[in-house]
């Protein structure tokens, strides 16, 4: 256990020293932010209109000033930005110890390498889901002060489920994004894997698939393409959790086999 937390204090700190956390803080902040712009433009478009938040033939299709809508922008959000925003983490805490060579230090320290990989898992983890937290939580602040209607506790345990499950759907695919970072020694793999499979996702809803293709169930359970309950099935959770565990599988049987040497 003290090994453990060794190598995760390790990793913690290789992540508070680098700007990267604060890029991603800024990232995930725009959607909120974002978000409370359009509810003052939905709220009065005219006087949107007139002070040139908008051009004169804007038409916005997001919905109407209400909770509902923000909170669906939230959730929204989480999926289909969590899928990039989520793997350019997973990417830089495995990706920089080929970028900065000191993969090969790495493997020679006396701490088992599976105690490396869980501590890198868990650090993205839980940085994955401060992001998410601080999406829902600045969006609960911006809908407060541009004061729009709709606020109920059934909706808020509503959208609650809807951003954290979309988070947790999305992180547990994450261990692909570590195994190709890994295998493919640096950042821009994994980011053309993220891109690839966002792109996929979005033909495998549109041919009607995406209940069973991986990539595709969070944004599906965040409910931008409808109602989860008439897109998912419970096949598509048991196909997103094997998923998961073969990536795990991959990402510390390639680690527990890396030579020492590359």
């Amino acid at each position: 256990m003290n090994t453990f937390l060794s190598a995760l204090w390790a990793e913690a700190l290789k992540a508070r020293r680098s700007r990267v956390p604060l890029l991603t803080a800024i990232g995930f902040s725009l959607a909120p932010l974002v978000g409370g712009l359009f509810m003052i433009i939905l709220k009065d478009p005219e006087a949107a209109r007139e002070i040139g938040l908008i051009g004169t033939k804007a038409q916005l299709t997001v919905g109407v000033a209400e909770w509902s809508t923000m909170f669906n922008l939230l959730s929204q959000a989480t999926a289909i930005g969590g899928a990039i925003g989520f793997a350019i983490i997973a990417a830089w805490v495995f990706g920089r110890e080929f970028s900065d060579r000191t993969a090969k230090d790495l493997l020679a320290l006396p701490t088992s390498r599976e105690t490396i990989v869980a501590a890198k898992l868990i650090v993205i983890v839980i940085w994955s889901f401060a992001l998410t937290l601080l999406n829902y939580g600045l969006g609960l602040i911006v809908g407060k002060l541009v004061v729009i209607p709709g606020w109920s506790l059934e909706l808020l345990q509503s959208a609650t489920v809807d951003i954290f499950g979309a988070a947790v759907l999305t992180i547990a695919l994450l261990p692909y994004v570590a195994l190709i970072a890994s295998a493919g020694r640096g950042y821009m793999p994994p980011f053309g894997w993220a891109i690839f499979t966002v792109f996929l996702s979005q033909i495998a809803i549109a041919a009607g698939w995406g209940d069973y293709f991986p990539w595709a169930i969070a944004g599906l359970f965040s409910g931008a393409a409808g109602p989860r309950s008439e897109l998912l099935g419970f096949h598509s959770y048991v196909v997103i959790a094997l998923t998961s565990i073969v990536g795990l599988i991959g990402v510390f049987g390639w680690w527990r086999s890396a030579d020492q040497a590359q």
